[in-house]
């Protein structure tokens, strides 16, 4: 489980294809100064599974489903990435409960700076649109959001400075993709209505 916030920009060596997968090697200190051998690591909001840690950087497999949702598949060596380590039991949940299962793909739609803040709007896909709300957490590229406004495919938030420093987020151009996960409770609930209302079918 991991809370969304980024701890580390990491940056891509290389993308070894292996068939229905690839492989990724991320150059990230902070992270790796503990890592070991099957510790999860969120990539841009993307669990993987620590496969090699050494010198600063970890190695990770990503299997053909994580390929298909996520924008992994797309990056370049240099590309910057968000990193954050699987939270520790007892300590404090300062985002949201992020899973680091990527549930689709946004695009950067638009940008609106103000004095203290800037306005992000992203696409939403339809299926993803009933879990987003008004106030409610969003996770774009592991990073959690609160969510400033919303549409019928769109919504958005409000960043402030740090975020845009400490995040991948200040680097974002418009029409670029994001990874997207919308939170966890809203699916629960959603299914839970489902199943109360079949029921009584």
């Amino acid at each position: 489980m991991f809370t969304g916030l980024v701890e580390e920009i990491g940056s891509v060596e290389k993308l070894e294809p292996l068939g229905d997968a690839v492989r990724i090697a991320v150059r990230a200190p902070k992270v790796t100064s503990d890592a070991a051998l099957g510790d999860s690591i969120a990539v841009d909001g993307v669990c993987l599974t620590v496969v090699e840690a050494a010198d600063g950087v970890f190695s990770a497999d990503v299997m053909r489903e994580t390929l298909d949702r996520s924008r992994i598949g797309s990056y370049e060596a240099g590309a910057r990435v968000n990193l954050e380590r699987a939270v520790a039991a007892g300590a404090r949940l300062g985002g949201h409960i992020v899973q680091g299962h990527v549930d689709g793909q946004g695009e950067l739609l638009a940008r609106t700076p103000s004095e203290h803040w800037e306005v992000f709007r992203f696409s939403l896909p339809e299926a993803l649109a009933q879990y987003v709300a008004e106030k409610g957490s969003v996770a774009v590229n592991g990073t959690s959001l609160t969510v400033s406004a919303v549409g019928d495919d769109w919504f958005e938030v409000s960043l402030i400075p740090t975020t845009l420093r400490d995040t991948t987020a200040g680097e974002l151009s418009i029409g670029e993709a994001v990874n997207l996960e919308v939170d966890i409770v809203a699916k629960y609930v959603e299914k839970m209505l489902g199943a109360r209302v079949n029921a009584h079918e």
